[in-house]
């Protein structure tokens, strides 16, 4: 990485927040804390931030809120702190935005590691794209903008993408009409194997959806294919 990466703990708990700086900044990153969403916004009103570390559990607003209106604003990649065993916490995090989540207690190691690989992610926008880097993509009467990330609608209509949404998108887009399994869609994604039952890939997919399909319950655009995975049933045009 070629700057010091700056990291904002989001955590009530003032023990957590102290641990986890301490050890980031062992690992050589800048830390700034904040004990709830209003301290974090008046964070964000002065200061720029590489990655967010994120607690479910707050009081006040909580941080599926917190995740739900920050990832519509591209405000930086958030990685979300869950209880142990909650796993429908996981599951809408994912659903609002989140990048990835780790569940309370965790290995310092294991969250470094997971760090590192959502800061390479999003510090390399070059590489999200592929081959379509640079270029719009038309498809299904939308157009992609990957320098921008901008989705735009037949009508004018924008769309925003998070970091995860617009990878998974590239990739789809420069395999139209091919069907990809989960597990392909999570190494592309995230460049290791998914744990077992890991909804991440189904839950990007259903965002995805949400924001292109004009019945995400009946999707004509990103298709599901049984046993098999996913597909997008368009064709896909991009200018030069």
């Amino acid at each position: 990485m070629s700057k010091t990466p700056h990291i904002l703990i989001v955590d009530d708990s003032p023990e957590i927040r102290k641990a986890v700086a301490r050890y980031l900044e062992k690992n050589e990153m800048r830390v700034t804390s904040a004990a709830g969403a209003a301290e974090m916004d008046g964070l964000l009103k002065v200061g720029r931030y590489d990655l967010i570390i994120l607690d479910v559990m707050m009081p006040g607003e909580d941080g599926i809120s917190v995740c739900r209106r920050l990832s519509t604003r591209n405000v930086a990649p958030i990685l979300m702190l869950t209880a142990l065993g909650e796993e429908m916490d996981r599951i809408i995090g994912l659903e609002v935005g989140a990048d990835d989540y780790l569940s309370k207690p965790f290995n310092p190691r294991e969250l470094l590691a997971r760090i590192k690989a959502i800061l390479r992610r999003a510090q390399r926008p070059e590489s999200l794209a592929g081959g379509l880097t640079g270029r719009r993509i038309r498809f299904a009467g939308w157009t992609l903008e990957t320098d921008t990330r901008g989705l735009i609608a037949a009508d004018g209509r924008k769309e925003t993408l998070t970091t995860s949404e617009f990878k998974l998108l590239t990739i789809l887009l420069e395999r139209p009409r091919i069907v990809i399994s989960r597990e392909q869609l999570f190494d592309l994604t995230e460049g290791r194997k998914p744990a077992a039952f890991d909804r991440t890939i189904d839950n990007r997919i259903s965002r995805l959806r949400r924001k292109i399909e004009d019945n995400p319950g009946r999707p004509r655009i990103i298709t599901t294919v049984r046993n098999g995975g996913y597909c997008l049933a368009t064709d896909v045009e991009a200018e030069a």
